[in-house]
């Protein structure tokens, strides 16, 4: 295999546009080149996450594999064209296994949960709000050029893994998901406090 890069700079894009891997050039804020962003942006995120966990941790093995589908996505995009799809049915089929084995594992969720919990499950959280973006770009792309309606599908299923992946990771180690409290709720707590500390005051 020859070499990807002979150099890191070209200077083609100095003016504000960018090349497609069909030879076109687009400027660098065109819908096509923001869903590569976020694409791109969401696999640095699950790079970060990958880190966190040990590369015998079954998380890891599929993030590496998720890794790679994305890049194979992020082509599709570059090349921008309806005969080159690389993103297919069986992606779909081997995430939707995954967040249906691992959901298993975890308890009916009764509640909201917040963002949190461990290092790892924040990042967790973090990839899935990037994969939600990075899917609406797609979406919005698709209203006017050419998209595989796969690879937005493959995003949505993706999230869903994430937000499975969250709920694992903040669980390890004795951890626990941090549940949402609404305002109300905070309030009457602030005031069950406030008067246990007054009662703690007079004794």
């Amino acid at each position: 295999m020859g070499n990807r890069l002979t150099r890191l700079y070209t200077r083609r894009g100095d003016k504000g546009t960018t090349g497609l891997a069909n030879g076109s050039r687009v400027a660098k804020t065109h819908p096509r080149i923001e869903a590569l962003g976020d694409v791109d942006e969401l696999n640095s995120l699950l790079g970060l996450l990958a880190a966190e966990l040990s590369d015998d941790d079954e998380l890891h093995t599929d993030l590496m594999q998720i890794q790679n589908d994305l890049f194979d996505l992020g082509g599709e995009l570059a090349v921008a064209d309806s005969n080159y799809t690389v993103i297919d049915a069986s992606c779909l089929e081997t995430l939707e296994e995954r967040v249906d084995l691992l959901n298993e594992t975890l308890p009916p969720l009764q509640e909201f949960i917040l963002p949190g919990g461990n290092r790892s499950a924040a990042q967790a959280h973090l990839a899935r709000s990037v994969c939600r973006r990075a899917e609406r770009r797609m979406v919005e792309l698709a209203a006017n050029d050419t998209v595989n309606p796969l690879a937005i599908a493959y995003l949505n299923r993706l999230s869903d893994l994430l937000f499975v992946y969250a709920r694992i990771l903040a669980r390890r180690n004795d951890g626990a998901e941090i549940l949402w409290r609404p305002r109300a709720a905070r309030k009457t707590d602030n005031k069950e406090n406030e008067s246990n500390d007054a009662q703690a005051s007079d004794n």
